[in-house]
């Protein structure tokens, strides 16, 4: 059996944002994790044929002005419609490094992801709130085993 691709796209304009990217590939590669092919990707370096390959997806964006992370925004723009018709159904987990609520951030992403088809791994998505906080490193390890472990398990 072929092991499964989880792709990792994060924006990481900082160094506590690209702590929070590393801190998730990490939890997805526990050493109680086999089986998974890691793949590790900027907004601006990941393109549809990275989707179209992946099993799952974990999305790491900032807030911008309420919004998602420029970047991100050309990452959908991207991948749109040639992963459209083939990737509905993709299990998909959202972090975000939000200096305020998160709340636009969060609501914009999840208006592309429904287009999608995308299916959410996590009732709610990660949203690193107000101050850099070191508890947001295990908060996205967590969140990156959650994720490795499933695809493994073959529950998504």
């Amino acid at each position: 059996m072929s092991n499964k691709c989880l792709l990792i796209v994060a924006h990481v304009p900082s160094p506590n944002t690209q702590q929070l990217c590393n801190a998730v590939a990490q939890g997805a590669r526990h050493e109680d994790i086999s089986g998974i092919d890691l793949v590790v990707r900027t907004p601006f370096e990941a393109g549809p044929e990275d989707v179209l390959a992946a099993d799952a997806i974990i999305l790491g964006t900032t807030e911008n002005l309420g919004y998602m992370s420029g970047a991100l925004k050309d990452f959908f723009d991207r991948i749109y419609y040639p992963c459209l018709e083939k990737k509905q159904g993709l299990p998909y987990g959202l972090y975000i490094r939000a200096g305020h609520d998160g709340t636009g951030t969060r609501r914009a992403v999840e208006t592309i992801i429904t287009g999608l088809r995308w299916k959410a791994v996590q009732e709610e998505p990660l949203i690193c709130r107000g101050a850099y906080d070191e508890a947001f490193l295990n908060q996205c390890e967590e969140l990156g085993l959650l994720m490795a472990a499933g695809l493994e398990a073959g529950v998504f």
